[in-house]
């Protein structure tokens, strides 16, 4: 059975979405472990336990929350020597992204990057990576140990097994040597009501809304539903609304129940990053459009009209 070590990335002492994504993967390449460094770690462990972690490898060390990826680096290079994982999987995230990248170079094996699967093939691993936008997919093998992979985020969905972890000290000293890039302040940027990536309904507008003073129609129908609003690339580039709201390839990627797709045309720039929704709605003029081929239901008409009296029938719904 395979060794798999995920790295647990965590946020202002918080597990960051993309790490139980990430368990739910490990489980079925073989036994997981993980690592989780920094303030909340212990915490987290617990949680890690029932995403199927048998063993949680913690430090709460304040230079893993205060200087940016050589200390992080420096603990999982040593846990690496020690425990001689198989495979390491990481979220692809800026912050996780930083600490693969510089774990590759020290341990002078090679990296698969953005990856939308991983399966065990041939006695190693093998990432599917998408490409063109997601029209197309490459099998990348890694041939080093351990085989290093990024994946997107939202390309598992998180699930529980009800386990428990056996929560390990790492006791590894982080050296000054590593202490460089010092954080000095963090701003948090304004969010929506529901987060986007975690939205369990999103309804995104593209250029078929006709301009930036009709998206606040598209916020009416989220709030109504419970959700988020989200954006093409089109419109984010054309400055109607901002970069935080974008999905797609150089977005954000989501997963919710329900995707509602409000004057898109459907470029692969765009469905890369909500393909995997479980139910896509488009409301677009053009029957040919690209996004109607792929939605579970396509509504041809103005959106203008549409979206108003959806959200009116919802909120009779609910008030009735």
């Amino acid at each position: 059975m395979s060794s798999i070590l995920v790295y647990a990335e965590l946020s202002e002492g918080k597990l960051a979405s993309t790490s139980l994504e990430l368990m739910a993967k490990a489980r079925e390449l073989g036994d997981v472990y993980a690592v989780a460094l920094g303030a909340g770690a212990k915490a987290a462990a617990a949680t890690l336990g029932k995403h199927g972690a048998k063993a949680v490898h913690v430090s709460e060390d304040a230079a893993f929350d205060d200087y940016i990826a050589e200390p992080a680096t420096d603990a999982v290079a040593a846990l690496t020597e020690k425990e001689k994982p198989d495979a390491i999987l990481f979220g692809f995230t800026p912050d996780s992204r930083e600490v693969a990248g510089r774990l590759a170079a020290r341990l002078g094996t090679g990296l698969i990057s953005n990856a939308s699967d991983l399966v065990a093939e041939g006695g190693g691993f093998v990432a599917r990576v998408p490409y063109f936008g997601g029209a197309k997919v490459a099998s990348m093998k890694a041939n080093g140990k351990p085989a290093i992979v990024l994946i997107r985020p939202k390309s598992f969905e998180a699930s529980e097994t009800g386990g428990t972890a056996e929560v390990k000290d790492l006791g590894v000293a982080v050296s000054d040597s590593s202490k460089r890039a010092h954080i000095v302040e963090r701003v948090a940027e304004a969010s929506e009501k529901v987060k986007l990536e975690d939205a369990r309904v999103v309804v995104s507008g593209g250029r078929g809304l006709g301009g930036p003073q009709n998206f606040p129609m598209l916020e009416d129908l989220a709030d109504a539903l419970g959700g988020a609003v989200g954006a093409s690339r089109a419109v984010v580039d054309a400055g109607w609304v901002p970069y935080s709201m974008q999905v797609g390839q150089t977005g954000k990627s989501v997963r919710p129940g329900v995707y509602i797709a409000v004057g898109i045309s459907g470029a692969m720039q765009h469905t890369v990053g909500m393909k995997t929704s479980k139910v896509i709605i488009a409301i677009n003029k053009d029957a040919e459009a690209p996004i109607m081929k792929m939605a579970d239901l396509g509504v041809v008409g103005d959106a203008l009209k549409i979206v108003p009296a959806l959200t009116a029938a919802v909120k009779k719904k609910k008030n009735g």
